[in-house]
């Protein structure tokens, strides 16, 4: 880890994904990547970022109903 801690960067349009990602990587940041919730979830099992930025308009499950799960107390 670079020592600013990981993020995960939810989105499901790859310029907004990757530019964020860019962004935040030039600012010394370790960031992982998802295109949709379970994506994310798979992320999750990995390991646990430090925060996620969570786009609210995904496919299939809408970014808001995935961070009701997270705060419902999802556990890996």
């Amino acid at each position: 880890m670079t020592g600013k801690g990981h993020i995960l960067v939810v989105d499901d349009d790859p310029e907004i994904r990757e530019l964020l990602a860019l962004f935040l990587r030039e600012h010394g940041f370790e960031v992982d990547v998802a295109a949709d919730g379970a994506a994310m979830f798979l992320h999750l099992q990995a390991g646990e970022p430090d925060l996620i930025v969570l786009d609210l308009m995904l496919p299939g499950e809408d970014g808001l109903s995935l961070c009701r799960r997270l705060a419902a107390g999802y556990t890996m």
